[in-house]
């Protein structure tokens, strides 16, 4: 497969940076992204391997924002991991019913990111 590219579309600068890091060490290329417009245009363009997904992002949340991008022909078999403290009953379920593959609860824990990503790249699902 060689080197995955992921697209983070995260509007919290800290929770870039430290994605980034993390990432970067385990050999992904990171393209980022602070908003969900910015985010569409970018995934459009680099046809990432995988896309981290914010869903608390201003202007355009990230449940709209995955069902865009499973309206977008290049993008609809893109696997998107949501990313988000929302951690009410029903929200994993929210992010699913949206076309996101998997569900990443915030605070990230560094130790177990890496495989949560590995397996979304390998299987579309996590």
């Amino acid at each position: 497969m060689g080197i995955a590219r992921i697209l983070y579309i995260e509007d919290n600068p800290e929770n870039r940076l430290l994605v980034r890091r993390i990432l970067e060490a385990e050999g992904y290329t990171i393209d980022e992204a602070t908003d969900g417009l910015a985010g569409l245009e970018l995934a459009v363009k680099l046809r990432p391997d995988l896309i981290l997904l914010d869903i608390n992002l201003p202007e355009v949340d990230g449940y709209d924002l995955a069902r865009r991008f499973r309206d977008t022909p290049e993008l609809k078999d893109t696997p998107i991991l949501a990313v988000t403290a929302n951690v009410m009953h029903g929200d994993r379920e929210r992010t699913l019913e949206a076309g996101c593959d998997g569900y990443i609860q915030k605070p990230i824990d560094v130790d177990l990111l890496p495989e949560q990503i590995k397996s979304a790249l390998e299987r579309g699902r996590i």
